[in-house]
C-alpha cells in the first residue's frame, strides 16, 4: 500500500509539472506568436505592390510615407470592421484596429478581425472616434507576454520612449505618423483621456493641458489648436482602473507659433 501511495504522489507530481510546463510555453510562446502570425498573414494579404515593396514582398516604408503599405479597400471589402492599421517601429505593435457599434463598443475586446475568440483580443477605437475626431483613442490589452500593447509600461523609461516614440496609422487616406507628446499613468476619473470632442479650439487645448500637467514622462512634442491626438490606452494594475496612456500627435510640417503647448 505504502508503494501504492507513493508511485501515486510521484506520478501526480510529474503530471502536475508536465502540465504547467504546457501551459508556460502556450503563454509564453505559443500565443504570441498565434497573434503576432495572424496579424503578419492579413498584413502579407493585403500588402499594396509598388514603390513601397521590397522584393520580398515585405513592405518597408520610407521616411517620407508617400503612399499607403496596404490596399484597406480591399481589406475592408472583406472585414468592414477594421478601420485602420497601427505601427509603432521596433516594438511588436503592428496590428490592424477595429471598430464595432456604440451598442457593443467592446465587441473586439477578445475577438480577433474573424470575431474568433481570442484572449489577446484586437486593437480597437473607441465607438465614438471617427476620422475628423480631434482626439483618436485606441485601446488594447496589456498582455504579459508584451503583445498587444504590452509595451506601453515600458514608456515611463524616458530612453524607451525616445527610442519609440514614432507611431504610424495608416487609415484609407493613408499613412499618418504621430510623435508621442507625453506618458501617464492615470485613471478616467482623474483626467478624462477619452475625450473625442470639444466645443471649441480652447476648450480642446484646456484637454491638452490637463493630460499634460499629470503625465509622467513629457517629451517636447508642442499641442497646438491644429494638432491631432491619437491616445492609446491599456491597463495597468497599480490601482483600481488605472490606464497607462500613451498621447501622441500628428506629425505637421507647419511650425508651432503662439498658441503652443509643452
Amino acid at each position: 500500500m505504502y508503494n501504492f501511495h507513493k508511485s501515486f504522489c510521484k506520478g501526480f507530481l510529474i503530471g502536475t509539472t508536465c502540465i504547467c510546463a504546457l501551459a508556460i510555453v502556450w503563454l509564453l510562446l505559443f500565443r504570441p506568436c498565434r497573434t503576432r502570425n495572424e496579424a503578419q498573414r492579413l498584413k502579407d494579404t493585403y500588402a499594396q505592390d509598388g514603390p513601397g515593396a521590397n522584393n520580398s514582398g515585405a513592405f518597408s516604408v520610407p521616411d517620407e510615407w508617400p503612399q499607403a503599405a496596404l490596399d484597406l479597400t480591399a481589406l475592408q471589402m472583406c472585414y468592414p470592421d477594421i478601420k485602420a492599421w497601427l505601427t509603432i517601429p521596433g516594438t511588436v505593435v503592428d496590428y490592424p484596429v477595429l471598430q464595432s457599434s456604440p451598442k457593443n463598443p467592446e465587441y473586439y475586446l477578445r475577438r480577433n478581425y474573424r470575431s474568433e475568440y481570442r484572449m489577446a483580443g484586437s486593437l480597437f477605437f473607441q465607438a465614438d472616434c471617427t476620422f475628423d475626431s480631434r482626439c483618436l483613442v485606441i485601446y488594447g490589452h496589456n498582455m504579459s507576454d508584451g503583445t498587444m500593447l504590452g509595451c506601453l509600461p515600458n514608456y515611463l523609461d524616458t530612453d524607451y520612449c525616445r527610442e519609440h516614440g514614432r507611431i504610424t496609422l495608416e487609415t484609407p487616406d493613408g499613412i499618418s505618423e504621430y510623435s508621442v507628446a507625453a506618458v501617464l499613468e492615470t485613471d478616467v476619473s482623474r483626467v478624462p483621456f477619452n475625450r473625442t470632442a470639444f466645443a471649441d479650439d480652447a476648450d480642446f487645448l484646456a484637454f491638452a493641458q490637463s493630460l499634460l500637467d499629470v503625465a509622467t514622462v513629457k517629451t517636447g512634442v508642442p499641442i497646438t489648436v491644429d494638432s491631432k491626438l491619437l491616445v492609446l490606452v491599456t491597463c495597468s494594475y497599480s490601482w483600481p482602473d488605472a490606464r497607462y496612456v500613451i498621447v501622441a500627435v500628428q506629425n505637421i510640417t507647419e511650425r508651432c507659433g503662439a498658441n503652443c503647448l509643452y
